[in-house]
């Protein structure tokens, strides 16, 4: 039988600087889905890379005094570069893009080429302000006390000949998309906040080319145009697996596009549930079937800025507590829709209270005993008791309790349903009390193997059960 495709991305990062924590948290909690998605059976595809155009890279650059390709070569490939960060953090990602690859920039200029044939790009002025951090554009009336929306930032003016995509002509499908299809944008805030500020008041028509710089994909037919940003980085999720605008797609293309989950980042959430199921309207191809806006990592009472001096990166803590510890942390604090909180004291205090004296007890216990009372060989369970029925019951439901978790990516309640079952084993520990039992093998031998037994497997499913966080 031919096995269940799944085919989830995380968002490409920008790498103008080194990637911090939130990054990572993005990164893992992709990976433990793909993971998961593994252990199930499925045939898993799992992408990840970095959207490397624009004017902030341009500019970042020439302050280094380097091309923006080797700007970019030492912060993705170099050492402790981007590959090395998922390397150390044991990401299992199948493919890696970098929007600067060959295949990326031919398909993007045909993909540009086709929807201004097809009328969906026209040429034009743009007249405005615009966010340089976040390469964003904005009329006056969508500041927020002059700043960017986003990220609070100052805006500039700005005003260059660019060419424009015709929002407006998908508004309406698009909305009619998200009421059909409840399960697109999660969670439900994420989903109103997209309808109620951006789709009700109406499209504005989007700039995608820029003149004002150079480093971008060149606009092939228009030089001195370069592909803005946002339609060269979010067609990743296609280009690299073989879409082509012409229809001759690649075996991979048909067989896994549409992406069952965009695992992304919800200050990005208006970029992937807006701007790019329209170009992909405008292609004539599939929706991804769900774009899923996780929460912020928070340090203290805000989210991480260099400013501020709070930006606390993956490879330090790694460093402190190991990286099984430090995944652990970021899956396992991370609600469903409601900003994480990071810091030193919290990481010790969870290591402590789970990794140690839940699991690590358990598992150090359940070992030595088995050692002790069978010479570390896996007893054979022939005593049962009506006091083994409930861990029995809590061990064999939870493969599912797990599954109804995390395909709702509720990662942080999959851990939990775990965790449910290693705190129930070391109570059955304290219930059964194998050393007393021990006393008397000849009396006690076949309940104490069953005890033993009964312990060894609920550890032996738990530790499968973790495999992916």
């Amino acid at each position: 039988m031919e096995k269940q495709k799944f085919y989830i991305t995380t968002p490409i990062y920008y790498p103008s600087d080194k990637l911090h924590i939130g990054h990572t948290y993005c990164t893992v909690a992709t990976d433990a889905m793909a993971r998961y998605k593994r252990l199930t059976g499925c045939d898993v595809l799992f992408l990840t890379g970095t959207d490397e155009h624009g004017q902030k890279i341009e500019d970042k650059a020439k302050a280094a005094g380097k091309t923006p390709k080797e700007f970019l070569d030492n912060i993705v490939e170099g050492p402790q570069g981007i590959l090395d960060l998922w390397k150390l953090m044991n990401i299992s990602n199948d493919r890696f893009i970098r929007t600067t690859d060959d295949y990326h920039v031919a398909a993007i200029q045909k993909i540009f080429r086709k929807m201004y044939d097809n009328g969906d790009i026209y040429k034009g002025k743009y007249v405005g302000k615009y966010c340089k951090p976040c390469e964003s554009f904005w009329t006056e009336s969508q500041l927020k006390d002059g700043c960017c929306p986003d990220c609070g930032r100052p805006c500039v003016d700005a005003e260059e000949e660019a060419y424009f995509f015709r929002m407006s002509k998908y508004a309406d499908r698009l909305m009619k998309h998200i009421e059909e299809h409840p399960e697109f944008i999660q969670p439900e805030s994420r989903k109103n906040e997209m309808v109620n500020n951006f789709l009700k008041p109406g499209l504005q028509d989007l700039c995608v080319s820029r003149t004002s710089f150079s480093w971008g994909i060149p606009v092939d037919f228009d030089p001195g145009h370069v592909v803005y940003v946002w339609l060269d980085a979010l067609t990743n999720y296609i280009t690299f697996c073989g879409y082509d605008p012409d229809g001759n797609h690649d075996e991979h293309y048909k067989k896994f596009w549409p992406a069952d989950v965009h695992l992304i980042g919800k200050d990005i959430i208006r970029f992937h549930t807006i701007y790019w199921p329209i170009f992909l309207m405008a292609l004539g191809e599939p929706l991804p079937k769900q774009v899923f806006g996780h929460p912020w990592l928070l340090v203290g009472d805000g989210k991480m800025s260099k400013s501020l001096g709070n930006v606390i990166y993956a490879d330090d803590l790694v460093r402190l507590f190991g990286v099984d510890a430090v995944r652990y942390y970021v899956l396992h604090e991370m609600p469903f829709a409601n900003d994480g909180v990071l810091s030193y004291e919290l990481i010790c205090e969870r290591i402590n209270s789970d990794l140690a004296n839940v699991l690590g007890n358990l598992v150090n216990r359940t070992i030595a005993m088995t050692k002790k009372y069978f010479g570390g060989i896996v007893p054979a369970p022939t005593a049962p008791e009506a006091l083994d029925d409930e861990l029995k019951a809590v061990a064999l439901g939870l493969p599912a309790a797990v599954e109804k978790k995390m395909d709702t990516l509720h990662v942080a309640d999959a851990i939990d349903e775990v965790f449910a079952l290693l705190r129930r084993s070391n109570k059955y520990i304290d219930e059964t009390m194998p050393w007393a039992l021990a006393k008397d093998m000849d009396a006690n031998g076949g309940r104490l193997a069953h005890v033993m037994y009964n312990l060894l497997e609920t550890t032996r499913i738990c530790g499968v059960l973790l495999t992916p966080f």
